[in-house]
C-alpha cells in the first residue's frame, strides 16, 4: 500500500512539474506574441568611438557599427536613427526608452547581462594598454606607480579594475570620452590608456599616417578576449531575435564581411 501511495505521489509530482513548465513556456510565448516591433530603431552610441561609431569631418555619424546597423535595418524593413548619448548613462537611456538599443562596441559582460538583453556576439575584441611611442611601459607590471586612463563605465575600466595591477597604479583617471584620454596622454597628464584594441589600432594607424611618425605603442600583453553584442531592454526579446536573424543573414550573404573590410582592412 505504501509503495502504491509513493508511486501516485511521484506521478503527481511529474504531472505538476510538466504543467508548470508548460505554463512558463506558454507565458513566454504569449509575451513574445504580444510584442510589437518598433517602427524605427533608435541606436544609442558614443559618437567619439572610432571606428565603431563617430563623427567624420563633415559632422556625420559614420563607422562599422553604423553601417552594420543600417544593413540590419534594411533586412528588417525598419529605418534606423542614431542618437549620441553619454556612455556613462547608456543603460538609463535604454530603460527610459530614449533609445531602443545600445550599439557601439558594447562588450558582453556578466554584470551587464543583469541589466541588458544581449544579441549573439558579432565581433571579438580585447582591452589593451596604449602609451606614447618610446615609453618605458612595455608590460602591465610597468604601470605600477603610473597614472592610467579609461572611459567611465567602459569595459576597459572594468577589465582594468579586475586586474591585480590596478591596486598598484598611482591613479585611475576616468573620462566621459576616449578622445579626452588620448589628449591627456599626448600632453603627458596620463601615462597610459586602457582601451578597446579595435579603437586603439584605428587611432594609431589614422593619426600616425597623418603625422608620418610613430605616436603610440600598444602593449602585446592585454586583459583577455571579449565579445561585442547589441544591448536591448530585457523585455524586448522579439527585437533581439529579429536582429540576430538579420545578422545571420548578413554574414551568410557576404554583407558583414564587406562592411568589415571597409573599416578594418584599410
Amino acid at each position: 500500500m505504501k509503495k502504491i501511495i509513493l508511486l501516485v505521489l511521484v506521478a503527481l509530482s511529474v504531472v505538476m512539474c510538466s504543467a508548470k513548465k508548460a505554463d512558463t513556456a506558454g507565458t513566454e510565448s504569449q509575451a513574445k506574441a504580444e510584442q510589437v516591433m518598433p517602427t524605427k530603431i533608435v541606436v544609442g552610441l558614443d559618437d567619439t568611438f572610432a571606428p565603431m561609431g563617430f563623427k567624420d569631418d563633415k559632422g556625420e555619424i559614420v563607422g562599422f557599427d553604423i553601417d552594420l546597423a543600417k544593413a540590419v535595418g534594411q533586412k528588417l524593413g525598419i529605418p534606423v536613427e542614431f542618437k549620441s548619448i553619454n556612455w556613462d548613462s547608456k543603460v538609463i537611456d535604454l530603460n527610459n526608452k530614449n533609445i531602443d538599443v545600445i550599439w557601439n562596441g558594447l562588450t558582453i559582460t556578466e554584470e551587464r547581462k543583469k541589466e541588458v538583453l544581449f544579441t549573439n556576439p558579432y565581433l571579438q575584441n580585447s582591452q589593451v594598454v596604449v602609451t606614447k611611442a618610446g615609453s618605458t611601459i612595455v608590460t602591465k607590471a610597468d604601470l605600477k606607480g603610473k597614472v592610467v586612463a579609461a572611459q567611465s563605465q567602459s569595459s576597459g575600466e572594468e577589465a582594468f579594475k579586475k586586474d591585480p595591477i590596478s591596486k598598484e597604479v598611482k591613479e585611475l583617471k576616468t573620462f566621459d570620452q576616449y578622445d579626452q584620454a588620448f589628449l591627456d596622454l599626448e600632453a603627458g597628464r596620463v601615462d597610459a590608456i586602457v582601451v578597446d584594441e579595435i579603437m586603439a589600432r584605428y587611432i594609431q594607424k589614422t593619426k600616425e599616417t597623418q603625422a608620418k611618425k610613430a605616436l603610440y605603442a600598444i602593449l602585446t600583453e592585454d586583459f583577455g578576449k571579449e565579445d561585442y553584442g547589441i544591448g536591448a531592454r530585457k523585455a524586448d526579446t522579439l527585437l533581439v531575435e529579429k536582429i540576430n536573424a538579420a545578422l545571420k543573414e548578413l554574414k551568410k550573404d557576404g554583407t558583414f564581411d564587406k562592411i568589415y573590410k571597409q573599416w578594418f582592412a584599410k
